[in-house]
């Protein structure tokens, strides 16, 4: 493979920042985008402002609340999101088809084939840049490299607008001081277990050879091998394949209440059902995610005979999950559900005699989708689901 020009582009702080634009108000302000301070979910992101204060995303938002009393706390608004988001890809897109989204706010970009007729990618990463300050008024952070590992990498090192170039002659000497952290998925588990060899940075890695890393950590030395080197051949891929596709919530009380819980559960479901529908998408694998009042997680997966984007078929087969494992046991804080082992819809062969196959179920669905999309999640409601 030649020499590749990777910039990855990630905004700064995306969704409180779009809150402060939309707000002038907000502006210099903490902003924590999750909800009420007194509500059980987590921070969704937050300014640089309320940073200063030690909120993070992840964090219970009653966390950021003792953390930030003053902050401005907002619930998200996914829509206004994903239009900012759309109006930035179209911006990537205009200097190379090559862009591959890895969320609503950041997104690679091979440049290599670019050059030519935009200059060096460190012109163009500086061009993208400008153009989303001057057109949206948002701020982004890049990285640009000779492979994705080491972009993205880059583009975290100095938040917010970052602009970090590594050169290829540069990678061995730029990675060498840095915490093994810093490699992608190694996360606390493997950096404890990495401690206890003796190894702390990148450079420590780098002096091991191949055969002692595969030898304690099987594949992961291999990994790691690799990266502490800046080895990444992965291309990037402009359509990002959807692994998965799953809705969860966070209960304002912990709660056995089966009606509501099973409630709560066919409410995901359909939610999940219409994404699928939305996306041309149906999956075989589905899976219950729980969280009960002592922060456990339990995770159930089913696999399917047939495919489905049906809410009921997804709701039959968690709540049977639900059922074996875990329903009657302690108060749950947290229901979810997703489906994997995705393909589309089109590619899929259906039975006969099978929910799928029947067309005035598939008519009902798309009606009703239409329905929701126009007036709202709850312009139309199960009767069973009425409380």
């Amino acid at each position: 493979m030649g020499k590749r020009r990777i910039i990855h582009l990630d905004m700064d702080a995306f969704y409180a920042a779009v809150e402060q634009l939309d707000n002038p108000a907000y502006r210099g302000k903490p902003v924590i985008v999750g909800g009420s301070p007194h509500a059980r979910g987590v921070v969704s992101t937050c300014s640089y402002e309320a940073r200063k204060f030690g909120v993070r995303s992840g964090m219970p938002l009653r966390e950021a609340g003792r953390r930030c009393p003053h902050g401005i706390f907002v619930p998200g608004r996914m829509q206004r999101y994903r239009e900012v988001s759309v109006a930035i890809m179209k911006i990537l897109r205009e200097y190379t088809p090559l862009v591959e989204p890895l969320s609503c706010d950041e997104a690679f970009l091979d440049v290599t084939g670019s050059e030519p007729l935009f200059g060096p990618a460190e012109t163009i990463a500086r061009q993208i840049v400008d153009r989303i300050a001057a057109e949206l008024q948002l701020s982004a952070s890049v990285g640009v490299a000779p492979n994705k590992f080491l972009a993205k990498l880059a583009s975290d090192l100095k938040k917010p607008r970052g602009f970090v170039v590594i050169r290829e002659e540069e990678v061995a000497s730029f990675l060498a001081p840095l915490p093994i952290a810093r490699i992608w998925g190694v996360g606390p588990k493997t950096t404890a277990q990495l401690r206890k060899m003796g190894l702390k940075t990148i450079g420590d890695l780098q002096a091991l050879p191949l055969t002692v890393l595969r030898d304690h950590l099987g594949e992961l030395g291999i990994h790691l091998y690799r990266l502490a080197r800046g080895i990444d051949d992965r291309p990037v891929e402009p359509v990002a394949t959807v692994k998965s596709i799953g809705h969860e919530t966070t209960f304002q009380e912990d709660t056995a209440d089966r009606e509501f819980l099973e409630g709560t559960l066919w409410r995901l479901c359909e939610k999940v059902a219409r994404r699928l529908r939305r996306k041309g998408l149906v999956g075989k694998v589905i899976t219950l995610k729980l969280r009960d009042q002592d922060f456990q997680t339990i995770t159930r997966r089913s696999t399917l005979y047939q495919a489905t984007d049906f809410e009921e078929v997804i709701f039959a087969t968690a709540r049977q999950l639900a059922e074996e494992n875990v329903w009657g046991g302690k108060p749950l804080r947290l229901i979810g559900v997703s489906v994997s082992g995705l393909e589309t819809r089109e590619n899929t062969q259906t039975p006969l005699f099978t929910a799928a196959a029947d067309p005035d179920l598939r008519a009902l669905h798309q009606t009703l989708d239409r329905i929701r999309e126009r007036f709202g999640e709850t312009a139309i409601i199960r009767a069973r689901f009425l409380k």
